[in-house]
């Protein structure tokens, strides 16, 4: 099974497994892709709402890996219908690879190359320098804000 992301309706991707997909990404659908959608549904799409525990180890994992922030609500219920249906994530986004990664689940990638490796990110303050291996709203030391940072 696959569990479509918005970018596989988007590319207009066509697998050759039974796909699901989540409520979430038909409203961040218009036009042609959001046609796309209804006509997968048609065809026998599985629409699945995932639990709560398996929302709760996505975000764990995403905690793990410095990908939370860059996750939307939606992305965070893909991987765990994705993880909860034992299926192939397509997707075309990093950080739902690098945390689908993590959490042993398979990917498709559609129109760019998929991740290398996986990477649990670093955060540096703009202001002082200094990196944190969790993300915060500021700096402890000096107050700037933070960004995400490559570890290598």
């Amino acid at each position: 099974m696959e569990v479509l992301d918005s970018s596989a309706f988007i590319h207009g991707y066509d697998g050759d497994d039974e796909t699901a997909s989540i409520p979430a990404v038909q409203a961040e659908l218009t036009g042609e892709t959001a046609l796309r959608f209804d006509a997968e549904e048609g065809a026998g799409m599985h629409i699945h709402v995932p639990g709560e525990g398996a929302i709760g180890r996505v975000r764990s994992a995403a905690e793990e890996t410095g990908d939370l922030t860059e996750l939307s609500d939606t992305d965070l219920r893909l991987l765990a219908a994705a993880f909860e249906l034992d299926a192939t994530l397509v997707t075309d986004d990093y950080a739902m690879q690098n945390v689908a990664e993590r959490m042993d689940v398979r990917v498709r990638v559609i129109a760019r190359e998929g991740i290398s490796e996986e990477r649990d990110w670093q955060f540096q303050c703009t202001g002082c320098g200094r990196t944190f291996d969790e993300n915060r709203d500021r700096c402890p030391i000096c107050g700037s804000d933070l960004s995400r940072k490559n570890p290598a």
